[in-house]
């Protein structure tokens, strides 16, 4: 991998990680496309640890919530009493990320397979289309984080353990558990870029620790560190641009979008195979 396609990917990266379009999907369509040929292993970790730069995005965004969060966490813990609702918020995040890690640690293998085969992440994302037509279809978006119980919480992390393949959008997926649980559009992305903290956080010490152990390491370096930087200044800014969006209008055309690429992808690999 060289320090430009380093840097591009890191953009798609920035881009695609909170629209729901499935940033890892990307990350493999786009060197398949572009008939780039990547070290599987070294692609494989640049996809996980380059989502550390999108997590920096999520945490300079959200700081102030996460630090309120975190405060309140610290004095409201389980069985203390009546809980701040900031303190509940934390706890049910943690819960929400529950599901995606063990199923990140069982399934690691099959995984990390999976970034190799370009038609299946094109399969994926017709699921993602699938899922965000049907948060649309039969989301009623009534209730706001405040109102979330525990089994809500579970639901999106059980969504967002589909998104453990590339393909699969992990904000999409999330977003649709919370919209198909009636909560509002927004807050369910709220919720959904909150509860990328502790996933990529767990993510990405599991991936460093992979890097250290490979034997190209330190060629990989540069474009990690380019794809980094490249994907948390466009991610903050799609962070932002989103949470407007969602205000006021629907992920149909986020859903037509995978469906279209999801299609192409199919049909390229079909002609080509």
């Amino acid at each position: 991998m060289t320090l430009l396609q380093g840097l591009l990917l890191g953009i798609v990266q920035g881009a695609t990680e909170f629209l729901p379009i499935s940033s890892s999907g990307h990350l493999v369509l786009v060197p398949w496309v572009l008939g780039w040929q990547l070290q599987p292993q070294t692609a494989f970790l640049f996809d996980v640890l380059v989502q550390m730069g999108t997590l920096l995005a999520v945490l300079a965004y959200f700081r102030a919530d996460l630090l309120a969060i975190l405060r309140a966490m610290l004095r409201g813990r389980p069985g203390s009493g009546r809980m701040p609702a900031k303190a509940r918020l934390g706890w049910l995040l943690l819960l929400a990320s529950l599901p995606g890690a063990a199923g990140g640690l069982l399934l690691k293998g099959a995984i990390a397979a999976s970034f190799e085969q370009p038609v299946s992440v094109s399969a994926f994302l017709l699921l993602t289309a699938l899922l965000l037509f049907l948060a649309e279809r039969l989301g009623a978006r009534r209730r706001t984080l405040d109102q979330m119980t525990a089994l809500d919480a579970l639901w999106v992390g059980l969504a967002q353990t589909l998104a453990l393949f590339p393909g699969v959008s992990r904000s999409g997926a999330t977003l649709a558990g919370g919209m198909l649980r009636q909560v509002e559009r927004a807050e369910a992305a709220r919720f959904s870029f909150l509860m990328a903290v502790p996933i990529m956080l767990g993510a990405g010490a599991v991936a460093l620790l992979d890097l250290s152990q490979a034997p190209l390491a330190a060629q990989a370096l540069p474009p990690i560190i380019a794809g980094f930087i490249s994907s948390a200044a466009v991610g903050y800014a799609a962070v932002h641009w989103l949470l407007g969006y969602l205000q006021r209008r629907s992920l149909v055309p986020f859903a037509i979008y995978c469906l279209v690429v999801g299609l192409a992808g199919l049909l390229a690999g079909g002609l080509g195979g």
